[in-house]
């Protein structure tokens, strides 16, 4: 067969069932002898099935290749020896090198030419999805196929610092997600236009009987003809891309690809694509056909990353913040935070919490961990509720940790080579709690706060429920143990009622209102002193600084800001009071630093010194504030190194009052007061029972819903004021109980609880999981069958 024409069949095959009647027919080419394992290794089963464990991170590591592809061949073009010290050193240099227009970008017309260069194409049947990805990058001779696409671990980008791939394999675990059988067909053509255009087909290679009883596992192999990987000339070919014929580049067709939940694909994948690339360098185009969705009006959307996304939905997100760190134990670091609104207008809060979900977490990643753009790792919701004890915003914030600038050892402890899931070791658990102590000490500490004060329900008096509860409470007990473990009950027995204020107390003054610059017009120290100002060892100090700059100044994507914080000089001095040679460390590695964006015209920066340092030192530091052009604004501040702060001495413990134990505050809650909960991310209408607030562990309030279908239903066949005042009681009381005894147990347990679903498993809160068991009829038991009609039903 002519090899243009085999080539333009399996192109043309929709499935793997396609390819394998092509196979079928053409015993000759496709004998067992022309084909050769990946890697030139039979043992790579291990390699290419332990890498990316979804198929949408394994899709992202294609577009990954493309976009490192697409930057060679510009380096390529202007005679740069990627290798070399001329060459850019991060992919931020490469874009601002090799597209100098690249802020054009940001309008549609200029998005979408950029984007023909990388595209991904649906194609075969819309239930079992073939995928195409083509670029117009460096592309490849057909002699060097084998160095290159069917290569594993050859270390081939290791040396070039403006590309994301390092070990030559990233591209092959998506072969485990193509069918059943792993088909996948590969073509390229170098992009100077020389040679021949090649191609190759991959598969998981079919056991014989004979190899069934010798071999443990099978192996990944490719297609050649007589020792040869199959090539022709041709000029350009029709390959049913967009505005476009095929030249140069390299195109992947992957057969009958596994991805659950994507049914739209423009649509669907996009948003997934997103989440996976949350700021890609390159924008890139998903396209589906007219033939798989002709009712279907969008069939064509760019992929620009999901912080563009978050930027430009304004009626999603309520607020986003900044801080950057640079840290002794990691080198630098940015984390980005975005909360999004309870209600949007016009939906309700289970709808707008339904929304948030499909378009901004569809793969559960709440907490993303990228790097150059490519999420490399997550945490999901669990993390939120658990570390940082932000139960409230479980299903409203997004968190991006960009570590592009940490510390390559850092880094290397952190990431899995497969770049889609962190290690499970000491570098990743003590990422994890640097976070957590930051966060719970920045602006979200404020935002959650404010959540959980505007919701504005009174709570009921549990005073009487309280003291009957323990008026017969061993301290000794299992229970009062339980108790005592779950709630906290000391810590919280003890916290002091807020004190009103007192009539003679002056009014707080009026703030003047705020109005944000585009960019900064001023950048000072607030309240500077004349004395250098003291830094304790061991601890920290945050510094104010003012402006009248935007809040987002330094993470929009369109001319963004920034602020350079350096040491310019480090005078030591010994206990006596006189000069010695300081650390070997560079100035800046003696301060551990944090920025945090703008807020209103504050700009805070928290300096906490390194174990180098000692008392007496004093540091002269710079703070750069970058305007518009070429303008900048400079505040130089001096730090002394002084004395750790003593500790205050804790006072001496009270005896336990039985009378105070913090049990979680009653909330009883009417139909009219619904929408003020559902604002707040507190879903209640006729199906729900009781809904739970907690921070972290600690179980806060239970809001029991009085006009739920299951109430109301029972008052129904009450006859007089009196049952039904007894009903209401019963009722409230079953609740609140049945509600904090489920919590306190689970808790204790350590239960780990995850709902399943159609695309996997989702990770639920114990919140959620006791409010859907008082939807799912357990309240209705409660009401119907008391201990005398149990004791009943036993006699009978």
């Amino acid at each position: 067969m002519n090899l243009k024409t085999l080539f333009e069949q399996l192109y043309a095959a929709g499935t793997e069932a396609g390819v394998e009647r092509i196979i079928g027919a053409n015993p000759a080419i496709f004998k067992q002898e022309n084909w050769y394992p990946i890697g030139g290794n039979e043992s790579n089963f291990s390699i290419i099935e332990n890498q990316q464990s979804n198929p949408i991170a394994a899709l992202v590591e294609k577009v990954t290749n493309s976009i490192d592809a697409i930057l060679m061949k510009q380096c390529l073009e202007r005679g740069i020896d990627p290798k070399s010290k001329e060459a850019p050193k991060s992919m931020e240099e490469a874009i601002d090198l090799f597209f100098p227009k690249h802020k054009n970008w940001d309008l549609n017309t200029a998005r979408r030419q950029q984007a023909e260069d990388i595209q991904i194409i649906a194609d075969g049947p819309t239930k079992e999805s073939s995928i195409i990805i083509y670029d117009n990058g460096e592309g490849q001779h057909p002699e060097n196929f084998e160095n290159t696409f069917l290569s594993l671990m050859r270390g081939n980008k290791n040396e070039i610092h403006f590309v994301q791939g390092k070990y030559n394999m990233g591209g092959s675990g998506a072969i485990v997600f193509c069918g059943e059988k792993g088909y996948q067909l590969i073509g390229s053509k170098k992009s100077d236009g020389s040679g021949h255009f090649g191609f190759t087909l991959t598969r998981e290679h079919p056991l014989s009987r004979e190899e069934q009883d010798t071999k443990k596992n099978t192996w990944y192999e490719y297609l050649k003809i007589d020792g040869k990987i199959p090539a022709f000339d041709v000029s350009e070919i029709d390959l049913k891309l967009l505005n476009r014929k095929f030249k140069t580049g390299t195109i992947i067709k992957m057969f009958s690809y596994q991805m659950k939940g994507i049914s739209g694909f423009a649509q669907d994948l996009n948003q997934s694509l997103n989440e996976f690339l949350f700021k890609p360098v390159l924008p890139i185009f998903t396209i589906d056909t007219k033939e798989r969705y002709p009712n279907n009006k969008v069939l064509e959307t760019t992929v620009y990353g999901l912080q563009r996304r978050l930027e430009e939905e304004e009626d999603y997100v309520e607020d986003w913040f900044s801080e950057e760190y640079e840290d002794a134990l990691f080198g630098k670091m940015k984390v980005t935070c975005y909360v999004f609104k309870a209600k949007q207008d016009g939906k309700t809060a289970k709808e707008s919490k339904g929304d948030i979900q499909r378009r901004y977490f569809k793969n559960n990643m709440s907490v993303l961990f990228s790097m150059n753009g490519q999420v490399h790792g997550h945490y999901t919701s669990e993390f939120i509720t658990r570390s940082l004890k932000y139960n409230l915003l479980k299903d409203y914030l997004l968190i991006n940790v960009d570590c592009s600038k940490m510390r390559y050892e850092f880094r290397k402890g952190l990431f899995m080579a497969s770049r889609d899931r962190l290690k499970n070791g000491g570098k990743a658990e003590e990422l994890r709690d640097f976070i957590r102590k930051k966060l719970v000490k920045s602006k979200l500490d404020d935002i959650n706060k404010r959540r959980k004060d505007t919701i504005g329900l009174e709570s009921e008096d549990t005073a009487e429920l309280i003291k009957s509860f323990a008026k017969n409470l061993s301290k000794d007990s299992e229970l009062f143990n339980l108790l005592q473990n779950t709630l906290k009950l000391e810590e919280r027995a003890k916290e002091k009622p807020k004190e009103k204020e007192s009539k003679g107390s002056k009014p707080e003054r009026e703030e003047k209102p705020f109005k944000p610059e585009r960019f900064p017009s001023f950048f000072r120290l607030q309240h500077k002193p004349n004395n250098p100002i003291p830094v304790p060892i061991g601890g920290e100090k945050t510094l104010r600084f003012e402006t009248d700059v935007e809040d987002h100044y330094f993470d929009r994507t369109e001319e963004p800001g920034d602020l350079q914080v350096s040491v310019l000089k480090v005078k030591r001095t010994d206990s006596n009071g006189g000069t010695e040679k300081g650390s070997d460390k560079e100035p800046g590695e003696l301060l551990n630093i944090i920025k945090s964006s703008p807020d209103k015209g504050t700009i805070k920066i928290t300096f906490n010194p390194d174990t180098d340092l000692r008392q007496g030192d004093e540091v002269e530091v710079e703070a750069t504030l970058n305007g518009a052009g070429e303008e900048s604004f400079v505040e130089v501040v001096f730090l002394k190194i002084v004395d750790p702060e003593q500790k205050r001495e804790t006072a001496p413990k009270e005896e336990e009052d039985y009378n105070r134990i913090g049990l979680p505050e009653l909330v009883k809650v009417k139909q009219e007061q619904w929408e003020g909960l559902e604002a707040h991310g507190i879903t209640m209408d006729y199906k729900t029972v009781m809904s739970l607030q907690a921070s972290g562990d600690i179980l806060e309030k239970i809001y029991v819903n009085l006009d739920s279908h299951v109430y109301l239903n029972h008052r129904k066949k009450l006859k007089n004021e009196e049952q039904i005042m007894a009903a209401q009681k019963r009722y409230i009381a079953s609740v609140y109980f049945h509600s904090l005894f489920l919590y306190m147990i689970t808790k204790k347990k350590n239960y780990k609880l995850s709902l399943l679903k159609e695309e996997g498993e989702d990770e639920i809160t114990i919140d959620d999981y006791i409010r859907d068991v008082f939807d799912s009829y357990y309240s209705d038991f409660l009401l119907n069958f008391g201990m005398e009609q149990l004791m009943g039903a036993l006699e009978d």
